[in-house]
């Protein structure tokens, strides 16, 4: 059996991280398992090509929650990455980090080390800004930072100025004073290229001779010894393998993966495991609770003016943009359609922005729902406006379905759940409207297409919330950090309650979930949880 000092499982925004920082020196031997494949591959490093990714059989393990009762019995799709890089490989590159006051809130909650000040060091180290240092911006870490000011497309110039005629500040970047305003988004792109976590941090590290990267991996059970997990088994190519962990055992698959793993590993709610035939090692029954997403909706328009739509929609259109990204990694290949930004609140009462704002200069109103078809737009000029709850207030949760790794967990997210989030979303609609009423907006809206003209009332405006609304793919908190083992799953050096040599180094860990996209706040929990681990050692 291979024996290592260190077996991380999961090669996803986390994972990376851990792998080069545990390799880093030679002091340590490190495995990596993946249950996916390879990265090298088109439509993950061309950046527009997340639209494809988002469905791609074998880059994604293409979930689907439950029947959601707050989504009139809708099933929601989650993409979440099945290959080197994890999720960092397929989303839409986004870069945010959250508000200082989310993880003020963690340390609050009883995480002394993980508060804003903790972790701003930390964010800076990890990133390499092309615009230059700061009080608050990294340069010359691994994770390259792209702004996109300059050529985004020109539609972005009306959505900005209409913000601000709506009362939002002009923000310059979302990561730095304040998160409050409208701007453009930072995206993670190096050259023209996706800049994920695999190009990022595990690229750099592969040529070491002590990390051992195996792809292709589905991990089917952590190990145990008594109380101390002692290594790992996966299914590879049909053969049951071991890989032995001399140190610690570091799960990093996901808010997805983590809890399912440790609940077939005998970690969970003992009734659920005793129901399928598995033995209990340690009762964890917070493990799969505390589910917690972002969810969202958009109002999509049909446009006075040229939009995406009539650039990726005409066969001509595609050859003369993907020619332009093939001799020069620039154009709108190059970029994500999520493009025009912001945060807001949506009352005057609220302490800090509770909501997120998208603009794509693009719409896809007749795609099969739950697909991306971002290649093959509308054939009319459209455009969307889009927002997504930044502090959502429902919690759902995941469980094993059997004892077979290879079944998908069932999940229930529970959306729409309480009266606060549904009412935050309402404010939310008539933001919009408000925005889609100001002097820049009316110049390129020919027509509101969704929800329509006639939806006016606070009634119609819900029902389209719970007939419209999605994930935006943001699931956290399965295996949430905190200093009591009932009420959570790892401590705030992320050691597994009750067992030794096992700890979580994902977004499962997260307690609350942060204000706008996660993968930033993941990586940074890599960082984090790499410098743990290495203090531990010593």
């Amino acid at each position: 059996m291979d024996e290592f000092d260190y077996v991380i499982v999961g090669a996803g925004s986390a994972g990376c991280v851990l792998a080069n920082r545990l390799s880093d020196g030679g002091r340590n031997r490190v495995a990596l398992l993946e249950a996916g494949g390879s990265d090298l591959n088109f439509w993950v490093r061309m950046p527009i090509g997340y639209g494809k990714a988002f469905y791609h059989k074998t880059l994604n393990w293409k979930y689907l929650t439950e029947p959601v009762p707050g989504f009139d019995g809708r099933q929601s799709y989650w993409p979440r990455g099945k290959v080197i890089g994890g999720s960092s490989s397929i989303n839409a590159m986004v870069f945010i980090r959250g508000q200082a006051e989310d993880f003020d809130c963690w340390r609050a909650l009883g995480n002394p080390g993980w508060g804003y000040a903790d972790v701003l060091p930390l964010f800076r180290r990890m990133e390499d800004n092309l615009a230059g240092a700061d009080a608050w911006r990294g340069k010359d870490g691994p994770l390259t930072v792209t702004n996109i000011e300059g050529v985004v497309h020109p539609l972005c110039g009306n959505y900005l100025a209409g913000g601000v005629e709506a009362g939002l500040s002009r923000n310059l970047d979302f990561n730095g004073a304040t998160q409050e305003g409208v701007g453009i988004y930072q995206i993670t792109t190096r050259d023209g290229l996706r800049c994920s976590t695999a190009t990022a941090y595990l690229a750099p590290a592969r040529r070491r001779s002590n990390l051992r990267v195996i792809k292709a991996a589905h991990a089917t059970r952590v190990l145990f010894e008594g109380k101390r997990a002692v290594g790992v088994e996966y299914r590879q190519g049909g053969a049951v393998r071991q890989v032995r962990a001399r140190r610690e055992v570091i799960l990093s698959a996901g808010a997805v993966n983590t809890p399912q793993l440790l609940q077939l590993s005998g970690v969970g709610d003992p009734a659920l495991l005793k129901r399928h035939g598995i033995d209990v090692v340690h009762a964890a029954p917070f493990v799969g609770r505390n589910l917690q997403d972002h969810i969202g909706f958009d109002h999509l328009y049909r446009s006075r003016q040229p939009t995406l739509n009539d650039v990726l929609r005409p066969w001509w259109g595609r050859l003369r943009v993907g020619l332009r990204y093939v001799l020069t990694r620039s154009g709108p290949l190059s970029l994500s359609v999520n493009q025009g930004g912001g945060f807001f609140r949506t009352s005057p009462e609220r302490a800090r922005p509770n909501m997120q704002l998208y603009f794509s200069p693009v719409s896809y109103t007749r795609a099969i729902p739950g697909r991306r078809a971002l290649m093959s737009p509308d054939p009319f000029p459209g455009f969307l406006v889009g927002v997504s709850n930044c502090h959502p207030t429902s919690r759902g949760q995941l469980a094993i379905r059997s004892a077979d790794p290879f079944a998908a967990p069932e999940i229930q997210p529970n959306y729409l759940s309480t009266e606060e989030d549904v009412q935050e979303l309402l404010e939310a609609a008539h933001f919009l409207r408000r925005l889609s009423r100001t002097g820049p907006m009316r110049e390129i809206i020919e027509k509101e297409i969704r929800p329509g003209a006639g939806v006016l009332d606070d009634g119609g405006l819900i029902a389209d919330i719970r007939t419209r609304s999605g994930s935006v793919f943001h699931p956290c908190g399965t295996c949430a950090m905190g200093p009591d083992a009932p009420t959570s799953v790892v401590d705030p050096r992320l050691r597994v309650h009750g067992l030794e040599a096992l700890r979580i180094v994902d977004a499962s860990v997260f307690p609350r979930i942060t204000s706008g996209n996660l993968n930033a706040p993941t990586i940074m929990v890599g960082e984090k949880g790499s410098d743990l681990i290495l203090a531990d050692a010593r």
